[in-house]
C-alpha cells in the first residue's frame, strides 16, 4: 500500500479505490483505520478514493509521542497528504468522529479544501455535544425492532455509569444501523476490528477542541459543504446536522430516510447518489417536497430557459449532444426525474409524481416561460405539466411521448436484471400498470394544452403507434406533428435532424 511521511516522521498508509478525481477519506472511531469505509457504497465507482489509516492504526506507524493522537495535532497529517498527492485543493469527506478532523483542516487550512463531505460527523470541534436526550430519542425510533428491548436496557445502564461501551456494545451495536441484517452484522465486526483503542483514548484530550475560534473560522470558509445523516441516528441527529451545517457559509443537509450511523451500509445507493451529486461540479441539485432531484445545466445565465426530461431509464446525460448545441443561445437545464439517475429514488412513482416534481423544479428555480422539451415518459409528464399549468411553459416539444392509450398487449411483470441498476425498478413497475389501463382524462385533455406545441414522431422503427401519435397531435390546438426516422430514441439517434427540427419550431 502506498505510505508518505509526516511533519513529525511517522510513515502513515492510505488505500486507493477506484478511478477519477482524488477523494480523501478520513474514517472515523475515533481512530479506526479505513478498512470499515469499505468502497463507500460504491462511491469508489465515481471517485477515486484515498483512504487513509490514521497514526497508529492499520498500515500506519505509531507515532514516537502517543500525545500526536490528540485530533488537533492530526490536522497536520492531513496537510501532509494533501502535499503526498500534489493537490492544490482536497475534496475532503468525513465520517464520525473524523467530522472533528475535517472541521479542524478546514478551519485551519479553508484556501486547501475544494469541498467537505460530513458524514454522520462529529461535532466537538465546533462545540455541538450529543446530549443523553439526543440518544434516548434517537432509541426511541427502533421501538417496533426485536433487538429493542435488550438495546435500550444496556442504553439505561450506560447512561447511570453501571456499565461501559464495551460492555454493553453487542446489545447496543444494532442501533447504529438502518436495518439489522446481515450486512449490518458483517460491517459491524469490521469495524470493531479497525479499533485501536490506546489511540482513542488519547484523541480527545485537553487542548484538542477551541470551538469559538473553529466556528470563527469556518465563517469564512468558501467551499461547498454537504452535511449527511442518518435519519435513526443520535450522533448527529438531523437536527444537530442542520445545526453543524448553519455554521458555514455554503452548506446543505442530505438526510437519508432509514439510515443510522453508516447510511453506505444501510441503503448504498441512496448514500451514493446524494455524495457523487454533491461533488460533481456539473450536477446542481434541489429538493421538490422532500425529494431530491439533480439536474445539469449549461449556457449563459441570462439567456432564455430551455429544460430537458429524459425517458424511462434515462438521466440528464441523455441530452449531452442537443444540451451543448442549445447552450449557445439558451440556459439549458436538464433533469434528473425522482428514480433515476442521481436524484432520490423515494420508491413511489407514477406521471403524476413526474409532472409534480417538474412542477416544483421549475417553479423552484424560477422558470416560468421556459422551453420544455421531454421525451418519452418526460414527455408523458410535460405534457401533464402542460394541461395543468399552461402558463408555466413557454414552448413545449413532445417527443415519442406515449399518447395514453391502454397498451395492447399489456405489459406484464418484468424481472429486473442482475447488477446495479440505472433506475429504481419500481419505476418501471409503476409506469407499465399506469400505460397498461391510463386516466382516459389524460389524453381528453390534450385540447387544454394552449402553448405553442411540437410532436416529434420517431417513424416505423418506433414502439409507439404512430397513428396514435398523429391523433395526439391534432387533438392539442396548433400543434405540429415532425417525423423524423429514427426509431423512439430521435433526439440519440439523429441529434442534427432533431435540432433542425427545435430550431424551425424557434427553440434554439
Amino acid at each position: 500500500m502506498p505510505t508518505f511521511t509526516t511533519s513529525d516522521g511517522t510513515r502513515l498508509a492510505y488505500h486507493l479505490k477506484g478511478e477519477g478525481e482524488p477523494l480523501v477519506c478520513l474514517p472515523g472511531g475515533p481512530m479506526h483505520a479505513a478498512d470499515y469505509l469499505q468502497d463507500l457504497g460504491g462511491l469508489a465507482d465515481h471517485r477515486e478514493l484515498v483512504l487513509l489509516d490514521p497514526r497508529g492504526t492499520g498500515g500506519s506507524q505509531m507515532p514516537n509521542d502517543p500525545a500526536s493522537y490528540r485530533c488537533e495535532r492530526q490536522v497536520a497529517d492531513v496537510e501532509a497528504l494533501r502535499v503526498h498527492l500534489g493537490l492544490d485543493r482536497l475534496d475532503l469527506l468525513a465520517h464520525s468522529a473524523a467530522g472533528n478532523l475535517a472541521l479542524l483542516y478546514a478551519a485551519r487550512h479553508p484556501h486547501r479544501v475544494r469541498s467537505l463531505t460530513l458524514v454522520a460527523a462529529g461535532m466537538r470541534a465546533v462545540g455541538i455535544e450529543v446530549t443523553e436526550d439526543d440518544w434516548r430519542s434517537a432509541v426511541a425510533l427502533r421501538a417496533g425492532e426485536p433487538w429493542y428491548e435488550r438495546g435500550r436496557a444496556a442504553f439505561e445502564r450506560l447512561w447511570k455509569g453501571e456499565a461501559t461501551r464495551r460492555e454493553v456494545g453487542e446489545a447496543i451495536t444494532p442501533f447504529a444501523y438502518g436495518r439489522w441484517d446481515e450486512a449490518a452484522r458483517r460491517h459491524a465486526a469490521l469495524t470493531e476490528a479497525a479499533a485501536t483503542p490506546e489511540a482513542a483514548r488519547a484523541h480527545y484530550a485537553d487542548g484538542a477542541f477551541d470551538p469559538a475560534s473553529t466556528v470563527a473560522a469556518l465563517r469564512g470558509l468558501t467551499a461547498p459543504v454537504l452535511v449527511v445523516a442518518g435519519a435513526y441516528d443520535s450522533g448527529p441527529t438531523p437536527a444537530h446536522a442542520a445545526e453543524l451545517a448553519a455554521l458555514f457559509p455554503c452548506a446543505e443537509v442530505a438526510v437519508q430516510r432509514g439510515a443510522g450511523h453508516f447510511p453506505w451500509v444501510d441503503d448504498p445507493g441512496a448514500f451514493v447518489r446524494t455524495v457523487a451529486a454533491f461533488l460533481d461540479p456539473d450536477v446542481r441539485s434541489v429538493v421538490v417536497d422532500g425529494v431530491r432531484l439533480a439536474y445539469r445545466v449549461r449556457g449563459p445565465e441570462a439567456a432564455p430557459p430551455v429544460v430537458l426530461v429524459h425517458g424511462r431509464g434515462g438521466d440528464s446525460r441523455d441530452w449531452d449532444v442537443i444540451a451543448e448545441r442549445l447552450a449557445a443561445t439558451r440556459r439549458v437545464y436538464a433533469l434528473d426525474l425522482r428514480g433515476h439517475g442521481l436524484s432520490d429514488w423515494p420508491g413511489t412513482y407514477s406521471f403524476e409524481a413526474f409532472r409534480d416534481d417538474l412542477r416544483g423544479f421549475m417553479t423552484q428555480l424560477g422558470l416560468r416561460g421556459a422551453e420544455l422539451v421531454g421525451h418519452s415518459m418526460g414527455g408523458a409528464a410535460a405534457a401533464l405539466l402542460a394541461e395543468d399549468e399552461p402558463g408555466l411553459i413557454g414552448r413545449l416539444v413532445l417527443e415519442e411521448t406515449p399518447p395514453f392509450f391502454p397498451l395492447d398487449p399489456p405489459r406484464g411483470p418484468v424481472e429486473p436484471p442482475e447488477g446495479r441498476l440505472a433506475l429504481d425498478w419500481a419505476v418501471i413497475t409503476a409506469t407499465n400498470t399506469q400505460l397498461n389501463d391510463p386516466d382516459p382524462a389524460w389524453r381528453r385533455r390534450f385540447a387544454d394544452i394552449t402553448v405553442p406545441t411540437l410532436v416529434v414522431a420517431g417513424g416505423p422503427k418506433s414502439q409507439i403507434d404512430q397513428k396514435q401519435l398523429a391523433w395526439m397531435a391534432s387533438r392539442i390546438p396548433g400543434a405540429r406533428l415532425v417525423t423524423i426516422d429514427a426509431g423512439h430514441l430521435v433526439h440519440t439517434e439523429r441529434p442534427d435532424a432533431f435540432l433542425d427540427a427545435l430550431a424551425a419550431f424557434g427553440v434554439g
